[in-house]
């Protein structure tokens, strides 16, 4: 038995020309695409992971206030760095031993309470050791400096400003 359509059977032939029409447009397009991507006058920059981290978010804030106060604010954040960095990791690690409660079996709901507790505690100890570099930095900052701050981000201010 062959596996070939015969001649005769024109259905089957039209149907298997008209596939193969089909997918060698699909190639020549998508090699037509991978040329001009390569060829074409304006490069084309890869999308680079967006860095939502502590550190970066602090100097962006640091940026936009004024350079002494910016500097102020960078030189509380390298002196607090050791106490976020331990405040982070203990809060990344509660978050850790959450999913791992989640995922046990067999499942233990006292232990899952337990990993939830420790998890919003460690949110408050990482959020008191924030709190505390900012109170230290905007006492070294300039009343410009504080009012920037308290505006941050300027969207906010603006949209007040709006209303």
């Amino acid at each position: 038995m062959s596996v070939l359509p015969r001649i005769d059977d024109g259905t089957r032939v039209h149907w298997l020309l008209l596939g193969s029409l089909a997918l060698n447009l699909f190639f020549v397009g998508a090699a037509g695409a991978v040329a001009y991507r390569y060829t074409s006058p304006v490069p084309l920059a890869p999308v680079t992971r967006i860095d939502h981290n502590l550190v970066d978010r602090f100097n962006r804030v640091a940026d936009s206030l004024p350079p002494a106060d910016g500097d102020a604010m960078r030189a509380q954040l390298r002196e607090d760095a050791v106490k976020i960095a331990t405040a982070q990791a203990d809060l990344r690690l509660s978050q850790d031993e959450m999913r791992r409660s989640l995922r046990a079996e067999p499942f233990d709901a006292d232990a899952m309470h337990n990993a939830m507790a420790e998890n919003h505690a460690a949110h408050e100890r990482f959020d008191q050791v924030v709190h505390d570099m900012m109170a230290a930095a905007a006492s070294k900052m300039s009343v410009i400096g504080r009012n920037k701050l308290a505006d941050w981000p300027a969207q906010r201010a603006n949209a007040r400003m709006v209303q």
